[in-house]
């Protein structure tokens, strides 16, 4: 495969369909005769027959347009294979909304990683319940909207915040202390990530490494998932853990957890935002 020059466009294809025989051909010969160069090409079928298969490729398409590459593997390809597949610009930043409550490492963490280009992401908007953090975020250059919630008002909340993250790709609850209502959740259009402690559900509640001290663990860990009406339940992305012992304070493990907490979320949200994760049921498939 040959380098990438600046003028090409570079796509990602990735594909959901019925697993059958002939897919990556079909793939690849559509492709070539568009003229586009494979630079990297990653698959998974659930079952040795009759499951379902997931692929992305990334292709790069000189002087091309992906519009009519679109339009073209819709009608030659997908058709034929009964396919649910996106292409997707990579020079294209995905556009983000960030939710937080009072605490501050993981938002801070994406804003930091946005800033230095770590993350190839565009941050429209942080929306928090509360307005502790508004001077930390505005030194970014983000906007922030505080939008009060109580449970009287959380349904007039909750419409206030949809409009807020209305027409992004992602929403990020970076350690927002809320629950989100299956409301909420159908009214925006974009998939939302939640990152929490891998206590739950072993230690529940607003100290958790508190307990987790009293109880003597010996790791501590996060959990980054697309967020479901079922509460931390939904398809895990990624997850990391720590080795403690007994030397360590409760201010350790909250410190130490925080570190995970900063470094599994970033990892999600980088590879949701690079294309590199398909849902399958309640689990997912990353590339």
């Amino acid at each position: 495969m040959t380098g990438t020059p600046p003028e090409d466009t570079i796509g990602r294809l990735l594909v959901r369909c019925p697993d059958r025989q002939g897919i990556v051909a079909a793939v690849a010969s559509f492709l070539s005769a568009s003229g586009a160069n494979i630079l990297s090409l990653d698959q998974h079928a659930t079952a040795r027959s009759g499951g379902t298969y997931f692929q992305r490729t990334e292709f790069a398409l000189p002087h091309g347009n992906l519009d009519r590459l679109r339009a073209a593997f819709g009608s030659d390809v997908a058709r034929g294979f009964g396919m649910e597949f996106t292409v997707a610009d990579a020079a294209v930043p995905k556009r983000l909304g960030i939710m937080v409550s009072r605490i501050d490492h993981c938002l801070l963490d994406l804003l930091w990683r946005t800033q230095r280009g770590e993350l190839d992401v565009s941050v429209e908007v942080v929306v928090s319940n509360h307005p502790d953090l508004a001077p930390a975020v505005e030194s970014f250059g983000v906007p922030f909207v505080h939008v009060a919630v109580t449970p009287e008002t959380k349904p007039e909340a909750e419409a206030r915040q949809a409009e807020l993250l209305a027409g992004l790709d992602l929403v990020v609850l970076a350690r927002y202390m809320q629950i989100v209502s299956g409301t909420l959740l159908g009214a925006l259009d974009a998939p939302m990530i939640n990152i929490h402690h891998s206590f739950l559900p072993a230690f529940v509640g607003a100290v958790p490494y508190r307990r987790a001290k009293e109880r003597g663990v010996k790791i501590v860990g996060a959990t980054a998932h697309y967020v479901t009406e079922d509460l931390d339940e939904g398809p895990i992305i990624e997850q990391d853990v720590i080795r403690v012992n007994h030397r360590h304070s409760t201010a350790d493990l909250t410190r130490l957890g925080a570190d995970v907490e900063r470094s599994v979320l970033s990892r999600a949200v980088r590879a949701h935002c690079e294309d590199r994760v398909m849902r399958d049921g309640n689990t997912t498939i990353v590339f």
